[in-house]
C-alpha cells in the first residue's frame, strides 16, 4: 500500500489544523510493520507482470507511471519484469509519492535498476493525481515556482550511484515538505517538486526522454495504481480525483492496473470480532468502472472498461509466518503482527483502537482467527482500464 493522497487540492484545502484527527493509515510504524510482514507488494507486482505482454510501446521510450510508490517495492519488481520483457528499450518512469520517508526508501532501490537497465529516466514527484502524469501543477502560480532538480549520476556501479543518491537528503527534506488539509486531514505538498534522475553516460541516448521544465505529455504505456485511495471514500470521489485523471494519462494501447482491498477474508473476519458491523470495502470494481464510464462520457468509446470475472480479478496475499508459529500457543510478536495487518488493511483509525487495546480481547480474537485459518490472508481486487490503439 502506498501513502494515500486523494486530491485534496481540488477542494482548495491547504491549511494545517492543529487538532486534525490522526489517521491510522498515515502511521509510519504500522505501515512499515505491515509491509515487512505481508507479501502484498510481491503479489501486486506479479499481477502487474501479467500486463507487460499487452503493452505496445512507441519511441522514444516505454512509459510507466506509478500512482503512489510507497516504499518502491512494487515499482522495482515491475522494473525487473519490464527489463526482462524489453531489455533494449529506454524507460521513462514517473513515481508519484508525497511521503518523504517513502521517497528515501524508493531511492535506495534505484542503483540496481540503473545498473541492469542503464537507459532509464526516473522521475519522482509529489504532485496530485490530476497533475503528476503531466509534471505540472494546475495552479499557474505554483507551476511557475515548481521545484525541479536534475541529477546526472556518474560512475558505473550501484555503489557509486547509491552514494550520490544518498547525498540528496537536503533537497528531499526541502522539496517533500507536507502539510495537512484543514478539512480532511489529507497530506498536501508545500512545494510542488520534481526530481529527475538518469545516468550521465546515457544522456545523449535519453535526450528525447528526459523531461523539461514545462508541461509534459502523459501517454503512459502502463499505469500502476495499487491502493491509491482510502477504502471508505465513495465511488464518485475515487473516480473523479484518482481513476479519472489516471485513465486520461494513458497513451494509445496503454493499460492501467488498479488494485484495492475487497474484504471477505480472514483479515476482515478478525476485525469484525472486535467491531461486528465494520464494512470498509463497500465499492467494488464494477461500481468504479460504471462511474468511470459515466464520467468519461463520449470519450469512453476510446477505452476498454470491462471487468474480469472474480477468478481473474481477485487474488490473495498472506502474512508471513514460520511453519511452527501457528501452534497451540502463538507467540506475542506473531499476534501483534497479525492484528496490525488486519487493522491496517481495514484502515481502522487510532482513535477507535484505544478502547480495543485497553483489554486482551483483540489478542484472543487474533489467536482464534489464526488457528481457524492456519494463518492470515487477505483478498485484493484488480481491474484493468485500457485505451484503444488508435
Amino acid at each position: 500500500m502506498a501513502s494515500v493522497t486523494p486530491g485534496s487540492v481540488e477542494n482548495g484545502e491547504s491549511h494545517v489544523s492543529p487538532d486534525r484527527p490522526f489517521r491510522f493509515y498515515d502511521n509510519r510504524q504500522k505501515y512499515l510493520a505491515f509491509v515487512n510482514t505481508c507479501n502484498e507488494k510481491w503479489q501486486v507486482a506479479k499481477r502487474a507482470a501479467l500486463e507487460l505482454g499487452h503493452l505496445r510501446p512507441r519511441p522514444p521510450a516505454l512509459r510507466v507511471f506509478d500512482a503512489g510508490m510507497g516504499d518502491g517495492t512494487v515499482l522495482s519488481h515491475t522494473m525487473r519484469a519490464l527489463h526482462r520483457q524489453y531489455p533494449t528499450l529506454p524507460f521513462y518512469v514517473v513515481g508519484k509519492e508525497i511521503s518523504l520517508e517513502d521517497i528515501r526508501l524508493s531511492l535506495e532501490k534505484l542503483p540496481d535498476r540503473l545498473v541492469e537497465h542503464p537507459a532509464s529516466v526516473f522521475v519522482f514527484t509529489n504532485l496530485y493525481y490530476a497533475e503528476a502524469p503531466w509534471l505540472t501543477p494546475r495552479d499557474a502560480d505554483k507551476a511557475k515556482d515548481i521545484n525541479y532538480r536534475f541529477v546526472e549520476l556518474d560512475g558505473h556501479s550501484a555503489y557509486e550511484y547509491g552514494q550520490q543518491l544518498g547525498d540528496m537528503d537536503e533537497f528531499l527534506v526541502d522539496g517533500w515538505q507536507a502539510t495537512a488539509s484543514r478539512k480532511t486531514g489529507n497530506p498536501l505538498y508545500v512545494k510542488p517538486s520534481v526530481l529527475v534522475i538518469y545516468r550521465r553516460d546515457q544522456r545523449f541516448l535519453l535526450d528525447s526522454v528526459i523531461p523539461r521544465r514545462e508541461p509534459q505529455p502523459a501517454d503512459f504505456d502502463l499505469v500502476l495504481a495499487s491502493q491509491p485511495w482510502r477504502a471508505r471514500m465513495d465511488a464518485d470521489f475515487k473516480v473523479r480525483y484518482v481513476l479519472g485523471p489516471l485513465t486520461r494519462a494513458l497513451g494509445p494501447a496503454g493499460r492501467l492496473l488498479a488494485v484495492h482491498s475487497i474484504g471477505n477474508d480472514p483479515g476482515l473476519e478478525l476485525v469484525r470480532e472486535i467491531w461486528p458491523d465494520e464494512d470498509p470495502f463497500q465499492v467494488n470494481r464494477h461500481e468504479l468502472l460504471r462511474k468511470l464510464d459515466a464520467m468519461l462520457g463520449d470519450a469512453a468509446a476510446q477505452f476498454e472498461l470491462g471487468a474480469s470475472p472474480d477468478d481473474q480479478a481477485i487474488f490473495q496475499f498472506r502474512m508471513h509466518t514460520l511453519p511452527d508459529e501457528i501452534a497451540e500457543s502463538i507467540g506475542t510478536s506473531t499476534l501483534y503482527a497479525a492484528w496490525n495487518a488486519a487493522i491496517y488493511v481495514a484502515q481502522i483509525e487510532d482513535q477507535r483502537l484505544e478502547d480495543a487495546l485497553s483489554g486482551s480481547a483483540y489478542l484472543e480474537a487474533t489467536a482464534k482467527i489464526l488457528h481457524k485459518h492456519n494463518g492470515l490472508w487477505f483478498n485484493d481486487e484488480s481491474f484493468v482500464v485500457s485505451r484503444t490503439a488508435g
